[in-house]
């Protein structure tokens, strides 16, 4: 058994000048070596190869050390860049200021003032601002809320058909036709703002996607005799006109919702709305399940009327202010 590295080094003691006289293999054979000259070369062979050895580790953590320090700094350097994009998203200039008087079941329950980020969201702004003053033909007045979640409250809107889309039309805007725009910006707002929660505190967002759609369905069509495959949307997008309050962080709303200002007072009233009684979820019942799974229309119906409030919450004047 090889002894301690460290314990033969000690052991072994010769001088310099024993090496200069170790004679080369090339100009004799080694059985011409003494004892001594070959017990000398055999302990300084095994010493160069313990000392490597030994190095060999040293320089292999010598360069992992090299390689965490690298990667030390590079994440140092993601994390201040994080920080810088978190600290510009924040601090965003507001332009013009909204209210919205709100009211449950007939009761006056307060005004809420949002400011709006005209600058940051200039489409999202101006459609809220149309939609709130009434230059857009229709306004949220006599809207309801239709959906109250533990992070956030969510109003319905308007309506993309029927009376509410003929007022629309009479003043020449086009509920539908905005919403690529709204789109648009809500992608550009992900870009600048990717590292941190949109959707915070106080947050007021205007949906303007639907994450959980399922992409088109392929299917054959016949037309003038030959078959063609042509794509079925599967449901509606949204029209852009429906908007959230964050009563808390709400990181689920940033894949659908653009933020187009804060609330500036009243966020006790928005947290009295988030307080009414709400129909419950049922999703994990098998029946429900099974219903669709199936494509039974009553489970899509039954879908939206979850977290629906059983109160009427509703817009009872809202508008600009200067």
């Amino acid at each position: 058994m090889l002894q301690n590295p460290k314990i033969l080094q000690s052991s072994l003691k010769f001088h310099p000048s024993e090496f200069q006289n170790i004679p080369n293999s090339q100009s004799f054979p080694i059985s011409k070596l003494s004892r001594r000259q070959l017990t000398i070369f055999s302990n300084s062979s095994l010493i160069l190869l313990l000392s490597s050895q030994t190095l060999e580790p040293l320089n292999l953590s010598r360069s992992r050390d090299e390689e965490n320090l690298a990667d030390t700094t590079k994440n140092d350097q993601q994390e201040a860049q994080t920080s810088n994009n978190s600290t510009d998203c924040s601090n965003k200039s507001i332009t013009k200021r909204a209210f919205l008087d709100i009211s449950i079941d007939g009761e006056p329950a307060g005004r809420i003032i949002i400011g709006l980020y005209g600058e940051d969201a200039e489409a999202g702004a101006a459609r809220f601002a149309n939609l709130v003053s009434g230059a857009a033909g229709i306004s949220y007045r006599r809207k309801e809320f239709v959906k109250i979640m533990p992070n956030y409250v969510q109003h319905g809107g308007v309506r993309s058909y029927g009376v509410d889309a003929e007022l629309a039309k009479r003043t020449g805007s086009d509920l539908e036709a905005q919403t690529q725009t709204l789109t648009d910006e809500w992608e550009r707002q992900n870009e600048m703002c990717s590292s941190s929660v949109k959707n915070s505190v106080g947050s007021v967002s205007i949906v303007v996607r639907d994450p959980s759609k399922p992409p088109p369905k392929l299917k054959l069509i016949a037309r003038k005799g030959k078959l063609e495959i042509d794509q079925e949307e599967v449901g509606t997008d949204p029209n852009g006109t429906e908007f959230a309050i964050a009563i808390r962080d709400s990181p689920e709303l940033d894949a659908s919702n653009l933020v187009i200002g804060k609330v500036l007072e009243g966020m006790a009233v928005a947290e009295r709305i988030q307080q009414v009684k709400t129909v419950q979820e049922n999703t994990s019942s098998p029946y429900f399940r099974v219903a669709k799974l199936i494509g039974d229309k009553r489970a899509v119906v039954a879908e939206r009327g979850f977290n629906r409030p059983y109160s009427k919450v509703i817009i009872t004047n809202c508008g600009l202010m200067e």
